[in-house]
This record gives structure tokens, sequence and C-alpha cells, in this order.
């Protein structure tokens, strides 16, 4: 199974490198399951939203075909929602893809390109009229962590895309597997504040 996560400048840090680490966890205790690779529209840097630096395996051209696509969001996707290019890509890897999933703003993306007409849908909390603007249709689940609609998943902001990375691999896998991730990666989440 190949799961690639895009990346795109000003691509929100945690959006990518969450689901990195589930599904990168995922690789390495269990090698030869999947096959997880970073992509974007041309192989190489990419500066992402607080200056950090990610490197994309493959460009758009030669990535191949993908069975889980991750879209993360952060303030680079304020110029893909209009992006024809970048629309008609995403429109494009759907016909083929059989997951797609987002995360925080990624779901403005789909939604522009069409893909979450008359489906339920989430996003950052600070995005939730953005995306309901974006298209009527779409049921808006505000406060949910991650919607599961089959053949797309949409997850709220930032940290959320861990709690969708783990559920996806319980629903790829089994829960045990996914549990098994969670505790080596000690994500039991209670915030000190």
């Amino acid at each position: 199974m190949r799961i690639g996560i895009l990346l795109f400048e000003d691509v929100e840090e945690l959006d990518a490198v969450g689901p990195w680490e589930v599904f990168g966890m995922w690789e390495r205790l269990w090698p030869g399951e999947i096959e997880l690779l970073s992509l974007a529209r041309t192989a190489g840097p990419v500066k992402a939203a607080k200056g950090l630096k990610l490197l994309a395996d493959h460009g758009f051209a030669d990535v191949g075909g993908l069975d889980v696509l991750v879209h993360p969001g952060g303030k680079g996707t304020r110029p893909l929602v209009t992006d024809e290019e970048h629309l008609e890509w995403v429109r494009g890897l759907r016909a083929g893809t059989p997951l797609m999933t987002s995360v925080c703003t990624g779901a403005l993306v789909y939604a522009a390109a069409g893909l979450l007409k008359d489906r339920p849908a989430t996003t950052h909390w600070g995005a939730v009229e953005r995306l309901a603007a974006l298209d009527p249709t779409i049921e808006v689940r505000e406060n949910a962590r991650f919607v599961d609609d089959g053949d797309m998943v949409t997850s709220a902001g930032v940290s959320a895309g861990i709690d969708m990375s783990l559920h996806l691999v319980a629903r790829l896998s089994t829960k045990d597997r996914a549990r098994e991730i969670r505790r080596y990666m000690q994500y039991d989440p209670e915030p000190p504040v």
C-alpha cells in the first residue's frame, strides 16, 4: 500500500509531520506492509509555515499511483484553493486513488475541487465557515476530530491529523496495530493547560 503525504510551500508542519510519524512508525515496525513517501509539485525542498524545510521525494510527474493521499493544510492552502492546476491534479488523482484524506484546511482544497459535494467533512475550527462557503452542500461537522466518509476522510486542525492517521491504521490494518503505534509514539494526550 502506497501512502503519499503532500508537501507545498507554507504547509502547516504538524499537518504533514503528524501523519508521517504515525505511518512512518507503521512502515518501520512492520516492514513491507506500506510504502510511505512525500510528494510536491516538483521534488525537492519545501519551506513549511513556520520555517521548517521539508524534502519532497517525488514530484507530481513521477510519483506513480497511490492508495492513500494525505493533503495537509496550513496557510499554503489559501493559494491552492484557487490554483486551477493544483485543483485539476487533485481531481485527476481522485480518479485513481482509493482513499483521499485531509488535515486541517486541506479540506478547503478538496471542497474547491468539488470532491466534498454532498458529503460530511470537517476542518480546522477557524475555517469551518470558509468550508461551508466553498460548497454549501457539505455537511460541515465543526466539532469532529475527523470524519470518515468511506473514500474521503477529513480531519480538524493540526493535531487532529494524528488521530485521523491512527484511525486509518486501525481501518486499513487492525486496531491492535494502531494501539501499538500509539503506545510506541507515547501519544496519550493530556494537555498541561
